[in-house]
């Protein structure tokens, strides 16, 4: 009895029962490719459909939040809640908004000139904020009567702060002016100040993975690295042209990503900055700000263009753009920590909001629904490489402005490539080196 073979039929209820009255019966289905010979065409006109689909019910745009008096300098999001975000403006202005609602909960004059930057604390309870007065001040972020709306606690500082970034655990915030500073919250002298011989520094990002490593770009086109656990400054990098921005990978502790001056977007691995592992190209103007997706895998870019580009980590061109009429130049980027919304606040006093995916639904997917989807994707990504599927996805309409200065980017480069290689031929071998693009716009690297 040890050796008997029992085979017993097995049937599962959810492969031929039917979740409601209302809906199909289910057939099996036969899998063997012998017996689907059409299989291939019939997924292609399939793919070329949801591909079709896809651009038919791309759009992005979801509401703004209107209330600012000046254009927005700045905003912050919460560590913990989704649905709040604060924002500071160039009268001195900030305002806490609910999301969700798409109302603001709180406003006030903070400071006397521009709110430079803002951020919250680890735990949500309050934020900092710091602007042309040379004040650092920390706020509550929930307020029950009218004495909250003071702020909690002031700092002075000798010179002009020009940003701030807070520890992602410690009660530990660094800020950048004349120098880099660090700070902690009970007091009133910064810890420490790290100098490296730059005239002025205007951003500055802790690392949310290596979180003693921090980053700040300077008027002098570099891009400086600190450790707090050390007494200076560590390894230095010049551009070609100035960076305006610096976010870090939230997922690959030595990655980052800076906005440049030169149209371009370079992501450095701290490890090796001789040359950037990818140059992100597409916009037309001076890049402002950028922000990664909680996922790492993406990251939003905003422009004086007047655009809003996403590009994969891997990839040197935006996957999509994002653009209206009525949005003027971009100063400040956000990516939702649900990684479905893009945040983005420009000059002419708007706060928007935009879906992550253009043409994905919002709410509740039914479980049909969703496996539709699903298929539909894997489709999209089997075909992916096919010509006709390739210019489908990869169309977008953009401003007449943006595709006249792309045009006339791509003539300037394709006559430096083409001035190039006649010096290289027409010279002696070696007289005129092959500079790789990635490579063209670092000037030195120091230690």
């Amino acid at each position: 009895m040890s050796n008997m073979k029992i085979k017993v039929i097995s049937r599962n209820p959810e492969d031929y029962l039917r979740a409601t009255k209302r809906d199909i019966h289910k057939l099996p289905r036969n899998y063997d490719p012998s017996l689907h010979p059409l299989e291939g065409p019939r997924e292609y006109v399939r793919a070329m459909n949801a591909v079709k689909l896809e651009r038919v019910f791309a759009k992005p745009f979801i509401g703004n939040l209107d209330g600012h008096s000046d254009g927005v300098s700045s905003l912050a999001k919460h560590p913990n809640r989704l649905a709040v975000l604060a924002s500071g403006a160039f009268d001195g202005e900030i305002r806490l908004w609910d999301l969700a609602s798409r109302k603001c909960t709180r406003h006030f004059t903070a400071h006397e000139g521009w709110v430079r930057s803002l951020c919250f604390t680890p735990d949500g309870q309050h934020f900092t904020s710091v602007g042309d007065d040379k004040t650092i001040k920390t706020w509550k972020s929930v307020t029950r009567d009218e004495e909250d709306y003071e702020p909690t606690n002031t700092l002075l500082s000798m010179s002009v702060v020009s940003g701030i970034t807070h520890h992602r655990e410690k009660p530990i915030f660094a800020t950048c002016g004349e120098q880099c500073q660090l700070w902690e919250n009970t007091r009133s002298e910064p810890v420490k100040v790290f100098k490296w011989g730059v005239d002025s520094l205007h951003h500055v990002a802790f690392n949310q993975v290596e979180t003693n490593l921090l980053a700040s770009c300077a008027s002098d086109r570099s891009i400086i690295l600190y450790d707090f656990r050390e007494s200076g400054p560590l390894r230095k990098v010049v551009m070609e042209l100035r960076s305006n921005a610096l976010s870090w990978n939230p997922m690959e502790a030595f990655i980052f990503t800076v906005a440049n001056e030169d149209y371009n977007l370079y992501s450095f691995d701290v490890r090796k900055l001789k040359q950037p592992i990818n140059v992100h190209m597409d916009h037309t103007s001076a890049v402002i700000d950028v922000d990664y997706s909680p996922t790492g895998k993406e990251f939003v870019a905003g422009s004086y263009d007047k655009t809003v580009r996403i590009f994969e980590g891997l990839k040197g061109h935006s996957r999509d753009v994002y653009h209206t009429k009525r949005m003027q130049r971009l100063t400040c980027v956000k990516w939702s920590l649900d990684n479905k919304y893009i945040l983005t606040g420009s000059d002419e006093m708007n706060i928007r909001m935009w879906k992550a995916r253009a043409s994905e639904k919002l709410g509740i997917l039914k479980p049909r629904e969703r496996t539709a989807l699903n298929y539909s994707e894997a489709l999209k990504e089997k075909f992916s490489n096919h010509p006709q599927i390739k210019r489908i996805a990869r169309h977008r309409h953009v401003p007449k402005h943006v595709m006249n200065a792309q045009k006339e980017i791509k003539t300037i480069r394709e006559k430096n490539k083409r001035k190039e290689a006649n010096r290289r031929a027409h010279s002696k071998p070696g007289a005129v080196p092959f500079v790789a693009e990635r490579k063209r716009h670092v000037v030195k690297e120091d230690e």
